[in-house]
């Protein structure tokens, strides 16, 4: 929350507690997806930029697709305008979620060929750039893992120099994971999303 609402909470918490307790109940017989998806629409018609991330980031996280999002925003558009739905585009292009990558949106779900064996070196992370998504392989004994390098916190795109041994940790807001469990062990709670990984002859391979 900003420190706008939290100064509001401490000034007058009778009124705003019957505020979030009405925001709460206001969705009651909505599946998770669709009051996700609502938000983000509403942050988009009020063009906060730090909300429209917080609900974006949510959003993913509780399984709304790319496609989804744009087409909730698109079918919003009597309501938003182009000039509000274009400038909530490039937020969500600015925060370079490979998952909005046009050739993505399109793309369906396969095995991908993340390199030779050989390549990943055990109880070590890789970093591994394919087909419009990067990854991190992890290899421990004849265990392979592979996760998306996306954070799940505010689907910052966590880089490779953020691996320090069994662990990832986001620059960003420091969220540390993990990179055996892909658990969060520091700061969140939330997972990183993990892919099946299988191996085919000596070739890593990974399904997304």
């Amino acid at each position: 929350m900003s420190d706008a609402l939290n100064y509001l909470i401490a000034a007058r918490p009778e009124a705003m507690t019957h505020y979030f307790e009405f925001l709460k109940g206001a969705g009651t017989h909505l599946d998770t997806k669709t009051r996700d998806l609502i938000s983000v629409i509403t942050k988009v018609d009020v063009q906060t930029e730090p909300g429209l991330k917080q609900y974006l980031s949510r959003a993913l996280r509780n399984g709304c697709t790319p496609n989804e999002i744009i087409d909730a925003l698109l079918m919003a558009f009597p309501t938003l305008g182009l000039a509000k739905i274009v400038w909530a585009t490039d937020i969500i292009l600015g925060m370079k979620i490979s998952d909005f990558a046009t050739e993505a949106l399109n793309a369906e779900p396969g095995w991908h060929d993340l390199g030779a064996l050989a390549d990943f070196p055990q109880n070590e992370a890789t970093y591994v750039s394919k087909d419009y998504r990067h990854v991190f392989v992890y290899r421990k004994g004849d265990v392979l893992k592979v996760y998306n390098s996306t954070c799940p916190h505010q689907v910052t795109d966590i880089p490779e120099l953020a691996i320090a041994g069994q662990h990832l940790t986001c620059p960003k807001h420091q969220w540390k994971f993990d990179l055996e469990t892909g658990a969060c062990v520091e700061k969140g709670k939330h997972p990183l999303t993990s892919y099946e990984a299988k191996v085919e002859g000596d070739r890593v391979l990974a399904y997304w």
